[in-house]
């Protein structure tokens, strides 16, 4: 069983389009479970953090059989989370990162599969920093004529993460099959 967990942005929340749908993609899939975090009233990203790595412990979910996926802030935590412990996947939309006002601008993803999509128009996160960290790691992006709520590339997004989710399926059932824990 893979478990996806979803994390919002700073000013969204669990029931936000982009997370909801994403939660759809997941749903529709064989042994994928979606769990869709809630940071509402924890403004500081260190306490946001904190809750994924909890949630995860207190789920007692495998992170070598984990996604982690989210939009803006909930890419950050997504990345910094897959930092500490490595992931099988991580799904960024406009993921907070280069930003100065996080604890860890750029963390190091670890994750068996990333995929970033970020939009040209963004003015909320530059895409600059984010296509020298997509750069600088080798991890597969996707720039969009978009802006940061990437609304416009809906469509978009949900075709990746379903081929994201079923890459993530597939390398996690080799590993099972080569007898890796």
């Amino acid at each position: 069983m893979m478990t996806v967990y979803l994390s919002h942005g700073l000013e969204s929340g669990p029931d936000a389009l982009k997370i909801q749908a994403l939660k759809g993609i997941a749903e529709k899939l064989d042994d994928c479970e979606p769990v869709v975090m809630d940071y509402r009233g924890m403004a500081e990203p260190s306490k946001r953090l904190e809750h994924l790595l909890v949630t995860l412990a207190k789920r007692n979910d495998k992170p070598s059989e984990c996604v982690l996926a989210g939009s803006s802030l909930g890419g950050w935590l997504s990345a910094a989370a897959s930092a500490q412990h490595p992931v099988l996947g991580c799904f960024l939309l406009a993921p907070a990162l280069g930003l100065p006002a996080y604890p860890q601008t750029s963390p190091t993803i670890q994750a068996r599969l990333t995929h970033i999509i970020h939009g040209w128009q963004d003015d909320v996160v530059l895409p600059g920093p984010v296509i020298e960290h997509a750069q600088r790691q080798h991890l597969s992006l996707r720039m969009v004529d978009d802006d940061h709520r990437l609304h416009a590339s809906l469509d978009t997004i949900l075709s990746d993460f379903e081929h994201f989710l079923v890459q993530c399926q597939t390398l996690d059932q080799q590993a099972i099959q080569a007898g890796y824990p």
